[in-house]
């Protein structure tokens, strides 16, 4: 059975890419919603188990427009877990 998880980091406008690539690098992800002050979606993207590189490309770079219009955000990030992890 797979759960899907939600974790929440608030972070300034300048951080929003290191943070992303960190979450990516990790692996699990495979939603990533970024929102403004007000709690409004400005962007989201999902990210599939081969996202890398040249894919990825496109998002880091509205990211950094993002970045350049907010001061503070909360990105959201879904992931999976195997609830069945360890039930052999």
């Amino acid at each position: 059975m797979v759960n899907k998880l939600k974790e929440s980091f608030i972070v300034s406008g300048e951080e929003i890419i290191k943070k992303v690539k960190e979450i990516i690098q990790e692996g699990n992800a495979r939603k990533i919603i970024i929102k403004n002050e007000k709690e409004e979606t400005i962007a989201e993207f999902p990210l599939t188990a081969g996202a890398v590189g040249a894919l990825l490309a496109p998002a880091l770079a509205a990211l950094g427009a993002i970045a350049a219009l907010v001061s503070k955000c909360t990105i959201i990030v879904e992931k999976k877990e195997d609830s069945n992890k360890g039930d052999h």
